[in-house]
């Protein structure tokens, strides 16, 4: 779990995926629209890959990828994502990390 923690706080916005998970893909895509460019953990892509999605489901993602971090704090998975976007909350939470040259 602190591998996790220390992962999810490196940068602003930090998605924690699996190269051949569709729904990771979205969410990455949603963020560089939004003019942000996270930092991309392909965890399947680790030695401790197991570890990583165990420790994400007991911080309290719903499912454990994808699962991203803004400001080294959980917003949570697809669907938790897809709600604060549709609710206009989303974006004001990512502000801090938006690029005006991206």
């Amino acid at each position: 779990m602190d591998k996790v923690m220390r992962m999810s706080s490196e940068k602003g916005v930090v998605i924690f995926t699996k190269s051949s998970c569709c729904l990771c893909y979205a969410v990455q895509i949603l963020f560089r629209d939004l003019r942000v460019q996270p930092t991309i953990h392909e965890i399947d892509n680790d030695p401790d890959c197991r570890e990583i999605e165990k420790a994400l489901l007991r911080i309290g993602c719903s499912t454990a990828v994808p699962a991203v971090f803004v400001g080294g704090k959980l917003v949570g998975s697809t669907n938790e994502v897809m709600s604060l976007h549709l609710s206009g909350s989303l974006v004001p939470l990512i502000k801090p990390y938006q690029s005006l040259l991206y």
